[in-house]
């Protein structure tokens, strides 16, 4: 059986079988990208009725039909399900692409979709980046991408939604925000990847709540090794983040924002701030952060290992994917208020 087979039968056979059951529905809803490993659902019709059977709330998926017809039947579908949709939308780097994330953003309005979420880079910063100069000739591209693209949401009057993403600091992500301040200019504030630019997690959540658009809500977990720490993304309840509170920060500051799920099942990140690599692109951070991230680290006293998918075979993987999945929504049904 071919991954692309074996992959829907598994989507659909757990849609069908949690649907049948009617799985208690949480609020919350799912990323595509909880499934970025082993599934990597491609048919956003699929994708939602899946998470449908899950008990989701919604989905936060991309477009992958343009038809009409096919756009309005999505539409319904959610609708009538009661879910949810946020769509993903590439950065507008350039005039050719400009058009198509103009062309997403009209679809997404037309889907009734509540924002459209990007982000300024796919990667990590300190692996991406070899000098300083290279991370700001992408500092300077990005923000032509902003710029380009709050001209295009401005003009559609659509909620767009910038995820810190690996990329920005949080204070330099706060400082990109009010330098294209605009009412349709917000940010898809995710809970764990500022851990990577050894930002506080809560710190981060209690200065981008006020811009959230979207979420991305994650739980952490982290252990040392000889050139940082290795980050992985966990069950909740089962790291170290105060999701809750987090939670609560982000309702109170934007009481109408969604809660969505990203658990990405995959090996542990290394993240390597003991390296001379990783500090080239960080120019204006200092020593109190390496501290107080390593403290951190160090503080944890781990009960179980951190999750990985190597040595489990496609089936292994594709079943511990969403088995960490269903763990996490029926978690936050039942231990964060989004029943």
């Amino acid at each position: 059986m071919t991954r692309r087979s074996f992959s829907a039968s598994l989507a659909g056979a757990a849609a069908a079988t949690l649907s049948a059951q009617s799985a208690p529905r949480t609020t919350m809803g799912v990323a595509t990208t909880c499934y970025l490993s082993a599934w990597r659902p491609k048919d956003m019709f699929e994708f939602l009725e899946h998470c449908n059977g899950l008990g989701a709330g919604g989905v936060q998926l991309s477009i992958t039909t343009w038809e009409p017809e096919a756009l309005k039947k999505f539409r319904a579908r959610a609708e009538q399900l009661g879910m949810y949709i946020e769509i993903f939308a590439g950065l507008p780097r350039d005039p050719a692409s400009a058009d198509q994330f103009e062309r997403t953003i009209k679809a997404a309005k037309d889907l009734g979709a509540l924002c459209a979420r990007s982000a300024c880079l796919g990667g990590r910063r300190y692996e991406t980046f070899n000098t300083l100069a290279d991370w700001k000739k992408f500092v300077a591209d990005s923000k032509a991408g902003v710029e380009r693209g709050v001209s295009i949401v401005e003009k559609h009057k659509f909620p767009w939604a910038l995820e810190n993403h690996k990329d920005w600091t949080v204070d330099e992500f706060v400082a990109l925000l009010k330098q294209y301040s605009s009412e349709y200019l917000g940010t898809c504030v995710d809970t764990g990847n500022n851990i990577a630019l050894l930002d506080d997690p809560m710190e981060l959540v209690e200065k981008l709540a006020p811009y959230a658009f979207s979420t991305h809500i994650k739980d952490m977990d982290y252990r040392e090794y000889t050139q940082g720490f290795l980050l992985s993304e966990v069950v909740f309840g089962t790291g170290a983040l105060d999701i809750p509170k987090m939670i609560r920060t982000i309702q109170q500051a934007r009481p109408k924002v969604r809660m969505t799920l990203e658990m990405i099942t995959r090996d542990p990140l290394k993240v390597t701030c003991l390296t001379s690599k990783y500090w080239e692109t960080f120019p204006d951070r200092n020593g109190k952060y390496l501290a107080a991230m390593l403290d951190r680290v160090r503080s944890r006293k781990p009960e179980r290992a951190l999750p990985k998918m190597e040595g489990l075979d496609r089936a292994g993987q594709l079943k511990f994917e969403n088995d960490n999945v269903k763990l996490c929504l029926d978690y936050a049904r039942q231990n964060y208020g989004l029943a």
